[in-house]
């Protein structure tokens, strides 16, 4: 019988919790997902992506990624061996003054996740300046997460709301 992977089950958790805030609850809107197997490295990523229903300007990803000596751990049963998954967790949206706006951003997203690594990039198209940047904001959590974790997903997605909340009143 297949025995799923942690990474199965964690995308099957976080898609199932996601998906009934959307079509149940109606409090986030799902705008793109994600789920590749890159054959060049055997590694597996899922990536969900969604906004406040209503508020566009903020978008989030949840990002899970397992790669092949994880996934290969875990199926070989190599007990010396911790297996789990990669999570990141991204919010996109345009600033135009970045300085000030990269700023209180970081300050938000510090607020909720005092000890989570934060990277800001900002792109944008030359000759395009009066459109300002896009601006990805990713929290890169240091250690692997598995099934033990299960459970703290809720907790999780409620941070990503409140996120997504305080961001989105950054840019009314």
């Amino acid at each position: 019988m297949f025995d799923p992977t942690i990474f199965e089950n964690l995308k099957v958790a976080l898609e199932n919790q996601l998906y009934d805030l959307d079509n149940i609850d109606g409090l986030i809107r799902i705008i793109g997902r994600d789920d590749r197997l890159e054959m060049s490295v055997m590694s597996r990523e899922f990536a969900i992506r969604f906004e406040l229903a209503g508020r566009p300007e903020v978008c989030a990803e949840i990002r899970l990624e397992a790669s092949l000596a994880d996934l290969s751990a875990e199926i070989l049963e190599i007990e010396e061996a911790r297996p789990g998954c990669r999570l990141k967790i991204g919010f996109g949206m345009n600033v135009t003054e970045a300085e000030t706006e990269c700023g209180e951003i970081e300050r938000i997203l510090k607020t909720i996740w005092p000890d989570i690594p934060l990277v800001q990039t900002l792109t944008r198209v030359y000759g395009d300046a009066d459109r300002g940047y896009e601006n990805k904001a990713e929290l890169r959590f240091q250690r692997k997460i598995d099934e033990e974790q299960m459970g703290d997903l809720p907790e999780l997605i409620q941070y990503v709301l409140r996120s997504l909340a305080e961001l989105c009143e950054r840019s009314s």
